[in-house]
């Protein structure tokens, strides 16, 4: 018994959490190889070709494309600030750092809202679901992000594609939690008018609770896109490139001046995907209604 434990600590029962997971994890490892290896060689042949696009690319032309992109969702002034920023970025000797983190946010962000939005309806349209996906959601939100990396380098090793699957997870949640508050937040009245007119479950769903919720929804896009490029900075710590390597290279060599250059980088970044996706969430009609709903109230 150690100096520190108590008496009574002694008789209490150890759960050791830990030799259960370790155990999951090397049955896991030896029972689902293929299907790491499938998921990999998948992640690896949508992260690449895009990485290799927006580096291929000259920065004046992304520039330009995502300068144009804003001033037609947000306007000219939104244009012209990202077309600064992202000048700036790209006078930096990061540019193709700064588009390698690009691309694993916007594939990993992909990949968790086509898991996360089909889930949120699953959870929206059936309570026993929500009840068991409410504890999940919690516990993956809880976790401190270092701690998804570590199954990740168990199960696929060093590089991208650990660091995109880690994010993945990471980001997941807000997009089940915010598309299962959009769709109950719809007005019952107005579901039972379509209801009313015969229409079954899939069309109210798809052509009434869907596009009323959008707004929220499209809320939830633009979280999980900032939690995915706040993790995949984070997945720096396997290898996974990007500004993260950056960052984590600045830290370990105390460079103050290549830190604080990936980090301008990064929220350069943040700022434009936030900005943009909450742009795009303000055009749908719905959004519009409401907006105008609450103006003239």
């Amino acid at each position: 018994m150690s100096l520190t434990q108590s008496p009574l600590d002694a008789w209490l029962p150890r759960v050791p959490l830990g030799t259960w997971t370790e155990s999951a994890v090397d049955w896991a490892t030896a029972t689902l190889d293929p299907l790491f290896d499938a998921v990999a060689t998948v992640v690896d042949a949508l992260v690449h070709p895009l990485n290799d696009l927006l580096t291929g690319v000259p920065a004046v032309a992304v520039v330009a494309v995502l300068a144009a992109l804003g001033c037609w969702l947000r306007g000219w002034k939104f244009g012209l600030g990202t077309a600064v920023g992202l000048g700036l970025v790209a006078g930096m000797p990061y540019w193709e750092e700064t588009m390698s983190t690009l691309a694993q946010v916007l594939v990993a962000s992909t990949l968790a809202l086509l898991l996360a939005i089909p889930l949120g309806i699953l959870v929206a349209e059936n309570k026993r679901a929500s009840a068991m996906a409410r504890p999940v959601l919690d516990l993956m939100q809880t976790m401190p992000a270092f701690v998804y990396l570590i199954p990740a380098i168990f199960f696929f090793g060093i590089g991208t594609v650990p660091g995109v699957l880690a994010t993945l997870v990471f980001s997941m949640p807000p997009g089940v939690r915010l598309t299962e508050l959009g769709l109950r937040q719809v007005d019952k009245e107005i579901v039972q008018a379509a209801e009313s007119f015969g229409a079954p479950p899939w069309m109210v769903l798809l052509r009434t609770k869907l596009p009323l919720a959008l707004p929220t929804i499209m809320t939830g896009v633009n979280q999980v896109i900032m939690l995915a490029l706040s993790m995949v900075v984070i997945a720096g710590m396997v290898g996974a490139g990007g500004l993260g390597d950056v960052i984590m290279f600045a830290l370990s060599q105390v460079e103050v001046g290549s830190g604080f250059e990936g980090g301008i980088a990064v929220v350069v970044l943040a700022v434009v995907l936030d900005r943009l996706t909450d742009s795009v969430g303000d055009r749908f009609p719905s959004a519009r209604a409401q907006r105008l709903a609450r103006q003239a109230a």
